[in-house]
């Protein structure tokens, strides 16, 4: 029996220490989407913070396709040993209701640590539109049901989604208008072709400011800095409506607990830093932290507001 204690105990102490002295290689951030993106620019951010935090190289990897479905699948089938990170976006919690078929499960299959920033969406729309405000465009469009479109960055996609839930939600008739990528909708609202896009801020600011579309409000709970002119859906008189681009850093399923804590601490550090704070207001991203415990919960509203809006709009993946 002392024996036995004894290797118990000789066993449990090699574990902690194995916890403690975590991380001792190089730690692998899948980026679900290609080069260039907010997710990519924001990943590489948090990589290069990570790194000097945890002494160790965190490298960050593009693995694009799919609507971010194969980036996630990398990570979920990955070692849960607390060297594979990714950074998700509103696409994971969309994926499980928009594909038939989803070769990981957003729920099961990753151990929250945080969410790390939001990028405010605002609505758009052409200048010359005979509309002041979001009440004159709701006005303008239910007196002409189906002759008015919005553009997105495609079928599924978070844009289109948001176009989807403002039919829903205010009973007008917009036709959608895929496109393949959200900056080319927002060219054709420039160009006279397409009446609303839903976009995040930092790309629609400068048209914005220059006058050539006109802003109807901002989605989110709070006005942007970037826009602070700019009513947010609430004050604008369209309540129970936000449709924010969100990201946080999950880790494959069964990761250990004190690795997850851990990397929870370090990200709610970086993120709130005065200098990550700075670099980010400027291209119009927000830090957000959390605990796992409240990602987790996130996740699964999201999964559950995007099924609904998915299945009443009867979207089908490309």
């Amino acid at each position: 029996m002392r024996i036995a204690l004894a290797l118990l105990l000789a066993l449990s102490f090699n574990l902690v220490q194995g916890q403690e002295a975590w991380p001792t290689r190089p730690i692998r951030f899948i980026l679900p989407f290609p080069p260039g993106g907010g997710t990519d620019i924001l990943g590489r951010l948090i990589a290069e913070r990570l790194s000097a935090n945890l002494g160790q190289p965190v490298v960050t990897e593009n693995r694009g396709g799919a609507g971010g479905n194969v980036g996630a699948e990398a990570a979920a089938r990955s070692a849960s040993d607390g060297y594979t990170i990714v950074l998700a976006a509103p696409s994971l919690a969309i994926s499980p209701t928009l594909y038939s078929k989803l070769n990981y499960d957003p729920v099961k299959d990753f151990a929250p640590i945080s969410l790390v920033a939001t990028v405010p969406n605002v609505m758009i729309t052409q200048a010359s539109l005979p509309v002041q405000s979001l009440q004159d465009f709701i006005a303008f469009a239910r007196s002409k049901p189906g002759a008015l479109n919005f553009g997105s960055g495609g079928a599924g996609t978070s844009n289109h989604l948001a176009g989807e839930l403002f039919n829903i939600v205010t009973g007008v008739k917009l036709v959608h208008v895929p496109y393949k990528g959200v900056n080319l909708a927002m060219q054709d609202v420039l160009a006279g072709n397409v009446h609303l896009v839903f976009i995040g801020i930092p790309a629609a600011a400068p048209h914005i400011k220059a006058g050539r579309l006109r802003a109807l409000a901002v989605v989110a709970r709070e006005r942007s800095q970037a826009l602070p002119e700019v009513p947010t859906v609430a004050e604008a008189g369209l309540r129970d409506f936000e449709v924010t681009t969100w990201y946080g850093v999950l880790a494959p399923a069964g990761t250990p607990r004190p690795v997850v804590a851990r990397l929870n601490s370090e990200l709610v550090k970086i993120m709130h830093s005065p200098e990550l704070k700075e670099r980010l207001a400027a291209t119009g991203t927000e830090p957000l932290t959390s605990t796992p415990e409240e990602f987790a919960a996130y996740i699964k509203r999201e999964i559950a507001k995007w099924g609904e809006v998915i299945r009443k709009a009867g979207v089908k993946a490309d």
